[in-house]
């Protein structure tokens, strides 16, 4: 890992576990709650009332448009508090299993009280990072992933590991950012935008062309959602400081909400 990987890793770290210890808001968003985040992004009313985790932390709903059954292992990437996986545990049942996995120590710890709060059992969460996941290979139906894998510095091998995992024909659902254009180059250099998932964003064609070079098929695009809503629930003030507004207006231009998802091959 790079110097500059390893120092962008530490500082996601450092927000991640503040968010988790409560020390600040996890969308930094001011008066903006993390539930109206949530319903901007596509949750549901039931959705948010039914599950606990929501630290207003999305830039999407990963579950709106998949097919979870009962039975099913589920895998979320970056689980954070335990949102999605908890929302994924309400449509498993008993029958199924979710894993979650999260490299920040206090938000494992968030996400366990939650899951012993819920009576989730076959609700785990492991330590570990997204490019080198703690799962065994063939062992998962359905990946899902947050406004995850754009804070990873390296995105590749992310998409070779949901492949890894992954059973012969099973599928994955994210919901990411990522830039029809090039940011600002105040904006890309910007850590804290990076932290704020802006900065860290792959262009779109590249961001599909990882998903099929790790050997994933049947790619679709369910959804793109313009930025417009998620700019302004996110509070990118430090960026804005050290960026400019018209950087920052341009950075929104340039940056959409997508759902990508797609398949392991059979063979």
């Amino acid at each position: 890992m790079s110097t500059k990987s390893a120092d962008i890793v530490e500082i996601v770290k450092e927000r991640y576990g503040a968010i988790a210890r409560g020390e600040q808001s996890g969308c930094g968003c001011g008066s903006i709650s993390a539930d109206n985040v949530a319903r901007a992004i596509g949750y549901s009313e039931e959705e948010i009332a039914g599950a606990s985790g929501n630290l207003g932390l999305g830039c999407g709903n990963p579950l709106a448009l998949a097919e979870i059954a009962p039975g099913m292992t589920v895998l979320d990437l970056g689980s954070g508090a335990g949102f999605d996986a908890f929302l994924a545990w309400r449509k498993l049942g008993d029958s199924g299993r979710v894993i979650g996995v999260e490299m920040t120590e206090d938000m494992l710890e968030l996400a366990r009280r939650n899951a012993a709060g819920l009576g989730a059992t076959n609700v785990e969460f492991r330590r570990g990072r997204i490019e080198d996941l703690p799962v065994e290979s063939g062992t998962v139906d359905l990946v899902i992933s947050n406004c995850v894998i754009n804070l990873s510095a390296d995105k590749p091998a992310v998409f070779r590991e949901i492949c890894r995992v992954l059973k012969p024909g099973g599928r994955f659902a994210v919901s990411d950012l990522v830039l029809l254009r090039e940011l600002p180059r105040a904006i890309a250099a910007d850590v804290s935008a990076y932290v704020g998932c802006v900065a860290g964003a792959s262009l779109l064609n590249d961001y599909i062309s990882l998903a099929l070079s790790a050997g994933l098929a049947e790619l679709a695009i369910p959804q793109i959602t313009p930025s417009g809503t998620l700019m302004s629930a996110y509070n990118l003030v430090q960026v804005e400081a050290h960026a400019g507004a018209a950087a920052l207006a341009e950075a929104a231009a340039a940056v959409v909400s997508l759902k990508l998802h797609g398949r392991k091959p059979l063979g």
